[in-house]
């Protein structure tokens, strides 16, 4: 009998399988941002430290510091795993095809987060116990560590969007696989956001600094401005040039919410412009509670939606343009020795293939019909999509609201011929396509 590479079912009910990831990384993505962003502001404090002989802005540094290590590094070092984990439940054969194509890139990201971790906490307790020029060098090492991490991070993530080259298909080889036409305005347009991110961490550790010395708080938070400001011009230039960069299932997916998009992104910029042309004009109207407020604005706001977004144009594919969503394989790649299972399964079908099925829904008869197409609804659909009447993300309630059987079953063999650019080209036989749409059907959408 012919099997899949298949892995057990990780099913969550209501939010759907994939979405446990992408909260537990928007939270990452928050943290590790703000440290690449406040290394960058750290290498250029410490120059005007040690340049303007500027030994007042060392204890700010220090208290940015310490917020970093608290914020970033223990959240961050807590979600990083978490995103380990929950990747490899929802998405094992997108973790593995990572992994198999960077392994060596993975683990020369691990030796500059190591120094990363080692720096933060030198370049904070040590502040005050070396030299300025000392301090200064390891400032800029850190910075450089951390830009470094970012660099090799993106090629991976940018690889989960679109393979760096068609040669990646031939050659398989890591070098083809990273450096690709999304991978370079992805990398600048996340540093744009990095460098707004220190900014807006920033305002809240100079707000917090009036009661020391008003006059040095609301020179920061000037500055903090400015840099915030900054950060925002490059992000809106370089998410230009990013889009410009995507494949055309992503722009599928784009075109379908661009008008929501595009206006809670003139929304969030007005918002933000405003409160960095405060920090720069106003400075102190800016106060701490305010400051905190906008980080948690940011979050909600901004990251969460941006990386739903990104998440969703990756669609149908969850690495590479070779592996669907639904951990299927969806093309050859001759240079991995990989083959398309698309063949395979339009000819036996799912529930024959995947090496984890029950014994008593190998064969579907009219006693177990609708437990199979419970089970092969959950095995293609639920990684993207919430199965319940109560789904929370992308429920297929907003999809297949009174439908009948038979009207479910011609989307299905849409989806099958390749009618939908941002759906996977899933061809199953008629038995197990007839039993999706009765079960999907008995919901009563």
């Amino acid at each position: 009998m012919d099997i899949i590479g298949q892995f057990p079912l990780f099913y969550f009910p209501e939010y759907g399988t994939a979405w446990m990831m992408g909260m537990t990384g928007t939270i990452h993505i928050l943290a590790s941002h703000t440290s690449v962003g406040a290394a960058m502001l750290f290498a250029y404090l410490s120059y005007k430290a040690y340049k303007e002989d500027r030994t007042d802005l060392y204890p700010y540094m220090k208290k940015y510091g310490m917020f970093l290590l608290i914020f970033s590094y223990v959240i961050g070092s807590i979600t990083g795993p978490g995103i380990w984990y929950t990747a490899t439940a929802a998405s094992p054969r997108g973790i593995s095809a990572l992994i198999h194509n960077f392994v060596w890139v993975w683990a020369t990201e691990w030796v500059f987060f190591v120094f990363e971790v080692i720096g933060v906490f030198v370049l904070v307790y040590f502040i005050d116990k070396i030299d300025k020029k000392t301090h200064l060098k390891l400032t800029f090492s850190f910075a450089m560590a951390s830009v470094g991490t970012l660099a090799l991070i993106i090629g991976i993530i940018s690889f989960m969007m679109w393979p760096g080259t068609q040669a990646y298909y031939t050659t398989g080889s890591a070098s083809d696989a990273f450096f690709g036409t999304n991978t370079f305005p992805h990398m600048f347009l996340r540093l744009g956001f990095m460098i707004m991110l220190s900014g807006v961490i920033g305002l809240l550790i100079s707000s917090a600094m009036k009661k020391e010395n008003i006059e040095l708080s609301r020179e920061l938070t000037r500055k903090m401005g400015y840099v915030s400001m900054l950060g925002g011009f490059l992000v809106l230039f370089f998410f230009m040039w990013y889009m410009g960069t995507l494949p055309d299932n992503a722009h599928a997916v784009f075109n379908i919410t661009k008008a929501s998009v595009i206006q809670s992104r003139i929304i969030l910029t007005v918002v933000f412009s405003i409160y960095f042309l405060i920090a720069i004009l106003k400075p102190q109207f800016i106060s701490t509670p305010l400051a905190g407020i906008m980080i948690f604005v940011i979050l909600i706001g901004g990251i969460w939606p941006g990386e739903k977004l990104r998440e969703s144009m990756r669609k149908p594919y969850v690495a590479g343009q070779y592996i669907y969503s639904n951990q299927i394989i969806s093309r050859d790649v001759p240079g991995k020795g990989i083959k398309s299972e698309l063949p395979i399964i339009a000819q036996k079908g799912l529930l024959q293939v995947n090496p984890f099925i029950p014994e008593n829904l190998k064969v579907i008869t009219e006693e177990n019909k609708h437990e199979a197409g419970k089970l092969l609804a959950r095995m293609a659909c639920s990684n993207c999509h919430s199965l319940e009447k109560t789904g929370k993300y992308r429920p297929l309630k907003d999809r297949l609201a009174g439908m009948d059987k038979e009207a479910i079953k011609s989307i299905l063999y849409a989806i099958g011929a390749g009618g939908m650019p941002y759906m996977p080209t899933l061809k199953l036989p008629e038995n197990e396509t007839d039993a999706i749409a009765q079960y999907l059907a008995s919901m009563k959408y």
